[in-house]
């Protein structure tokens, strides 16, 4: 039993087998492999309110990667044959890291697809990152995908979230990258309670007037993620939820993606079943891919919200 999540009723998401009411959990295996992620470490420029990383200047709990630990796990994907075909990277802010460029090209020499999430802020725009980039982009073209964290399509909102001025300075990191041809997204959120539709023309009209090119309908390219909020109260995900909901297990982000870690202090990464759960040890699964191939119970609010019910996926 685990005692770290807080929901409104405290008897769910303790038994890793069994609903607070004795019915079987619904667990999910890894069935297709699409997404090895890494995340490059905690630490980032800006502190925003509702991170569900608790990422900061101050942050270090998850420690930077390097280039030969990432280049390892490349190894491990070949042997095991995944069929993987993206590698992503987040955070923290990924161009923190000093080595973010250097994994992006182990990755992208390799053939795979690469996605970093980012603020598009100061990190990215140093003068290492931005020849980085243009160099990556310029061998590698659109196989190269900048996700840009944006909550809103107004400055309001995004800086109430991240910090005033914060809209503008990735607006300007997005200028950039629309400059040096290199392919963007957004991610945004879906905290307001504005409606879907309304969301997606605000970033559409925000996309004419800065002359992006990003589909704003497109849920790939535009991706609007739900609220992750532990303490809202959400029901357990049983065996018997997949035919009421008529919804399939191989829909679900642990399917098909891992995340790579490495904890502060630890002298070798780990692999956890996604990107939503650094700091859970449940969701801890070794430091193999080999390990990480067995599957995941649905023991946590994030299974159900996020990617059972919301259907949200941080794949590209």
């Amino acid at each position: 039993m685990k005692d770290t999540v807080q929901t409104l009723d405290p008897r769910k998401f303790r038994d890793p087998l069994l609903t607070a009411k004795g019915e079987p959990r619904a667990s999910v295996a890894l069935t297709d492999p699409e997404t090895l992620w890494f995340n490059t470490g905690t630490l980032c420029n800006i502190e925003c309110v509702s991170c569900y990383i608790e990422s900061s200047p101050k942050n270090d709990r998850l420690a930077y990667l390097t280039a030969s630990e990432v280049t390892g796990y490349l190894d491990q994907l070949e042997d095991r044959k995944w069929g993987v075909r993206e590698i992503g990277f987040t955070g923290g802010e990924p161009f923190m890291n000093p080595e973010m460029i250097e994994m992006a090209e182990a990755a992208l020499i390799r053939g795979y697809d690469v996605l970093i999430l980012t603020n598009a802020m100061r990190p990215m725009m140093r003068r290492t990152m931005r020849e980085g980039l243009e160099r990556l982009a310029s061998a590698h073209g659109n196989r190269l995908t900048l996700r840009i964290s944006l909550d809103h399509w107004s400055p309001e909102f995004h800086d109430d979230e991240r910090g005033a001025g914060a809209f503008e300075k990735s607006l300007i990191g997005m200028r950039w990258l629309r400059d040096a041809g290199i392919a963007m997204t957004v991610a945004g959120r879906t905290m307001w309670n504005e409606d879907e539709s309304a969301a997606r023309a605000g970033y559409a009209a925000l996309y004419e007037r800065e002359g992006f090119a990003i589909d704003a309908m497109h849920p790939g390219a535009t991706v609007l993620f739900p609220e992750m909020d532990e303490t809202v109260d959400v029901p357990e995900i049983t065996t018997a939820c997949w035919s009421i909901l008529d919804k399939s297990p191989a829909e679900v982000m642990c399917a098909s993606s891992r995340m790579v870690v490495k904890r502060k202090g630890a002298a070798s990464p780990t692999v956890l079943a996604c990107t939503l759960l650094p700091y859970d040890p449940e969701f801890e699964l070794g430091a193999t891919l080999e390990e990480a191939e067995r599957p995941v119970q649905l023991n946590h609010p994030h299974c159900a919200k996020f990617c059972v019910l919301g259907g949200a996926s941080c794949s590209a």
